[in-house]
C-alpha cells in the first residue's frame, strides 16, 4: 500500500471506531441513563482549590465558583420540618450556598451506630432549591464548649477527659491532649465523609467542609491536666521548631516578633523557646489543637477529600489569651496551625468587628485563600463582601444567622434583608466577571468603614480613583466601591453606599488631566450586558465624578476614560 493508502485506511479505520463507541454511548444512555449519568458525574473532578493566575480559586464542577453564603443559626438544621419554611427565605437572599452544622450528637448517638437522616435531607432539600452546602462539624468542639458531642461521650469523663482550670476544676471542653477524644471524634468524621462521597460523590451539592467551631480555652490560656502541664514544661516538639526554621524568612511578622523577643532559640520548653505569659500559652494550645485536627481532617480526607478549613473567633482589643478562644487559628499563631495542620488547606476568620478590612488582610497571606464563614449581614455585611471578593481575593462571604439576620444597631430588619439581598443579586451577576480579574489581578476594592476613616485610594490600570462618602455628616455609614479594569481605559464600577468617586491619572502614564468620554448605567442579566441609561449632568458632577448609591440597590457603571493637558 502506498503512504496515502496507508494514511486513507487509518482514518477509515478511525472513524468506523468512533461511530461504534457513539452507538455503544446512546444505547447505554437509552437503556442504563442513570448509570450512564453517574459515570459521567464520577469522571468530573471533585470540588478542590486551585491557583488559577494569580487567585486561588474554589473549582466546582470544573468551574471557578464564588461563594454568596449565609450560615444557619446553630440549631436550625437538626430539624427538617423546621428548615422547611426556610429553603424558600434563602432563595429569596439571592444565596447560592448554605453553611449548616453538622452536629456528632444526631449522626452518632450511640456508639458506632450512625444516622444520617438529617443530614441526607439537608443535601436532598438544598438540591430541590438548587443551593450548594458547606457543612460545618460541631464535632469536639463548638465555640471552646463540647456541647454538640454525644451523651455517651459527655457523660463518661473518665474515658474522655476534659480541659482542667489551674486549680483542677472541670470544664465542658474535651481535652484536645487526650487520644481517646481524637480517635472518636476521627472515626465520626471519617464515617460522615464516607457516607458524603456515598450520597453526594456524584451530584457536589456540599462543596466543602468546615471542621469542628471556633476552638480554643476559656477562661485560661491553656488546659491544665496533667499530661498538658507535662507537655508544657517538656520540650517545644522538635518537628515544629523544624518547620519553622526551614521557613524563618516566610513566617507571619506577629509570630517572628514573639519569638525573636524570646531569643529566637531553636531548642527548650515552650517558656524557654516562646517567653512566658499567656501569649506562649495560646502557642502551646494552638499546636495542640492543630494536631488534633489534622487527625480528625485526615481521616475525613480519607474518605472523601473535599476542601476543608478550620475557623477562628477574633480577638477584641485589649484582650489576653483566655479572655477569648486561646489556641485557635489566629494571625500570630497561623504558622503553628499550617505546621500541625497540613490536612486543612486553608484557615478562616469569622469576623463582626468594625475594622472588617484589618482582619481580612490578617489572612490574606500567600497560601491562605481568604473565606468568611461568619459575619455581620445586612448594609454592612453588604460593604464588606464588596471588600472580600474584590480587595482579598475571597473564595467566599457568608453572613451568620441568615435565616433570621439580627439587625445591625444601626439598621432596621427590614432594610437588613433588603440591602444584603440587593448586593446578592448583584454579586450572583458579576460573579463570573469577578473570578476572571481576580484570576488576572484587575479588580480592586475601597472599603469605608468607622468615622475615623474619611475617604480611600486605589490605583488600577494607568488610572487612581478616590472614594469619598457623598455625604460629608454621615460618617458612620459603611460604604465600598468595587473596581474592574475591563480594556484599555474602559472600567466597571459597582458598590454600596452614597458615594463620589474622583478620577486622576497615575502619573508617568500619559497626559496628566483625567477625563470621562461616557458613564453608562448598565444592567447584567443572565450574562448579558444592557445599557439603561446614558448618565452625564447632575448624575455626573458635570463630566467630574462617578456617583454611587442613587438607588435602592447597588448601582453598575460602565466608565469610559481618556487624558488631556
Amino acid at each position: 500500500m502506498t503512504d496515502s493508502s496507508v494514511r486513507l485506511h487509518s482514518v477509515m479505520k478511525m472513524k468506523t471506531i468512533v461511530r461504534r463507541l457513539l452507538l455503544i454511548s446512546a444505547l447505554c444512555t437509552a437503556v442504563y441513563p442513570r448509570a450512564c449519568s453517574q459515570a459521567r458525574a464520577s469522571a468530573t473532578s471533585l470540588p478542590h482549590l486551585e491557583k488559577r493566575g494569580n487567585a486561588t480559586q474554589l473549582i466546582v464542577d470544573g468551574k471557578p465558583f464564588l461563594i454568596l453564603g449565609g450560615e444557619l443559626h446553630n440549631s436550625s438544621a437538626s430539624s427538617l420540618a423546621y428548615m422547611k419554611p426556610i429553603w424558600p427565605q434563602l432563595l429569596r437572599l439571592h444565596l447560592n450556598t448554605v453553611l449548616s452544622p453538622v452536629s456528632w450528637e444526631l449522626i452518632e448517638p450511640e456508639e458506632g451506630k450512625f444516622d444520617f437522616t438529617v443530614v441526607d435531607g439537608l443535601i436532598d432539600d438544598a438540591r430541590k432549591n438548587s443551593l450548594r452546602l458547606v457543612f460545618l462539624w460541631f464535632g469536639s468542639w463548638k465555640n471552646t464548649y463540647s456541647s454538640y458531642v454525644p451523651e455517651w461521650i459527655k457523660t463518661n469523663p473518665e474515658r474522655f477527659p476534659r480541659v482542667l482550670t489551674s486549680d483542677g476544676r472541670g470544664t465542658e471542653r474535651l481535652s484536645p491532649f487526650a487520644d481517646e477524644n481524637q480517635k472518636a471524634d476521627a472515626r465520626a468524621f471519617g464515617a460522615l465523609m464516607h457516607h458524603l462521597r456515598q450520597k453526594d460523590g456524584d451530584v457536589h451539592t456540599v462543596i466543602m467542609v468546615q471542621v469542628e467551631n471556633e476552638v480554643g480555652v476559656i477562661p485560661e490560656a491553656r488546659d491544665h491536666s496533667p499530661i498538658a502541664d507535662k507537655a508544657f514544661h517538656g520540650p517545644v516538639p522538635r518537628e515544629l521548631l523544624s518547620y519553622l526554621q526551614q521557613r524563618k524568612s516566610t513566617l507571619g511578622p506577629e509570630f517572628r516578633a514573639i519569638w525573636d523577643a524570646a531569643g529566637d532559640k531553636i531548642s527548650g520548653t515552650w517558656e524557654e523557646v516562646f517567653g512566658k505569659g499567656p501569649p506562649t500559652e495560646d502557642l502551646f494550645m494552638a499546636w495542640e489543637y492543630s494536631r488534633y485536627l489534622n487527625t480528625v481532617t485526615a481521616a475525613g480526607k480519607a474518605e472523601y477529600a473535599l476542601p476543608m478549613f478550620a475557623n477562628a473567633a477574633l480577638i477584641r482589643p485589649n484582650y489576653q489569651p483566655g479572655q477569648y478562644n486561646s489556641g485557635g487559628p489566629l494571625p500570630r499563631s497561623l504558622d503553628l496551625w499550617r505546621a500541625g495542620a497540613p490536612a486543612l488547606d486553608f484557615f478562616a476568620p469569622d469576623i463582626y468587628f468594625d475594622n472588617f478590612a484589618e482582619w481580612g488582610q490578617k489572612y490574606h497571606r500567600d497560601g491562605n485563600p481568604v473565606f468568611i464563614p461568619e459575619a455581620i449581614g445586612g448594609a454592612v455585611g453588604a460593604a464588606n463582601a464588596f471588600y472580600a471578593f474584590g480587595e482579598l481575593g475571597a473564595i467566599g462571604f457568608s453572613p451568620f444567622g441568615i435565616e433570621g439576620q439580627p439587625a445591625h444597631p444601626q439598621e432596621k430588619t427590614d432594610d437588613v434583608n433588603r440591602a444584603l439581598t440587593a448586593t446578592y443579586a448583584t454579586l450572583t451577576e458579576l460573579s463570573p466577571l469577578i473570578l476572571e480579574k481576580q484570576s488576572e489581578d484587575k479588580i480592586t476594592t475601597v472599603l469605608l468603614e468607622g468615622e475615623s476613616q474619611r475617604g480611600g485610594r486605589v490605583s488600577l490600570g494607568t488610572y487612581t480613583f478616590t472614594v469619598e462618602r457623598a455625604i460629608a455628616t454621615d460618617t458612620g455609614a459603611r460604604g465600598a466601591a468595587m473596581f474592574f479594569e475591563v480594556g484599555p481605559e474602559e472600567y466597571i464600577v459597582c458598590g454600596s453606599g452614597n458615594l463620589t468617586i474622583a478620577i486622576s491619572a497615575s502619573p508617568g502614564s500619559g497626559p496628566a488631566i483625567a477625563g470621562i468620554v461616557h458613564v453608562d448605567e448598565e444592567v447584567l442579566e443572565e450574562g448579558r450586558w444592557s445599557p439603561r441609561r446614558r448618565l452625564n449632568g447632575d448624575e455626573n458632577g458635570q463630566g467630574r465624578v462617578l456617583r454611587l448609591g442613587n438607588s435602592s440597590s447597588p448601582v453598575i457603571l460602565r466608565v469610559k476614560l481618556y487624558r488631556y493637558r
